[in-house]
């Protein structure tokens, strides 16, 4: 299965989600604009953006929540293992209140991995990272780390996209 995403301003992201009403296209919307993602149908309705196959997912991305994409540029030869920890990883995200859905999202072009997780709010993430189910899955994540990526990784946050209604 795949998935897509493109950055825009909304304006042009929800015209282009208007013309495609099949596609299901979630937007999303952070500090630095707007982000459309849809997955499953291996149309690419974008000119320009990315497009990942989904490895792992769990989970319904809902047109509400907060979004959370870690970014990680894994070097051709390590990418096996970096599929494989995750294969492996346990399933405590999934019972953390406020989850509502996780991608493990693999390139079709570059290095760059995303690693999704939707919330119910951004509160309920900070409550996963401080949470001790966070410390022990990631316990050994700078040693594993170090041995397959090559560049920063980087996260982006967004919150999805909620229409204001109209106010007569």
């Amino acid at each position: 299965m795949k998935a897509h995403m493109t950055k825009g301003t909304i304006d042009f992201l929800q015209k282009l989600a208007e013309k495609n009403p099949d596609q299901n296209i979630k937007l999303m919307q952070s500090n630095e604009g707007g982000l459309a993602y849809y997955e499953h149908n291996p149309k690419k309705l974008f000119q320009s953006g990315r497009t990942f196959e989904i490895l792992e997912e769990t989970g319904v991305i809902l047109q509400n929540g907060y979004v959370v994409m870690n970014n990680i540029p894994v070097a051709e030869e390590s990418q096996p293992i970096f599929e494989d920890r995750f294969k492996k990883r346990k399933q405590a995200v999934e019972n953390m209140p406020g989850f509502q859905a996780f991608r493990l999202l693999r390139p079709e072009k570059g290095e760059i991995y995303v690693v999704l997780t939707q919330w119910a709010t951004k509160k309920h993430f900070e409550d996963w990272k401080a949470s001790d189910v966070f410390s022990e899955a990631h316990k050994n994540e700078a040693v594993k780390s170090s041995s397959y990526l090559f560049k920063n990784a980087y996260v982006a946050d967004y919150m999805m996209y909620e229409e204001e209604e109209d106010q007569a």
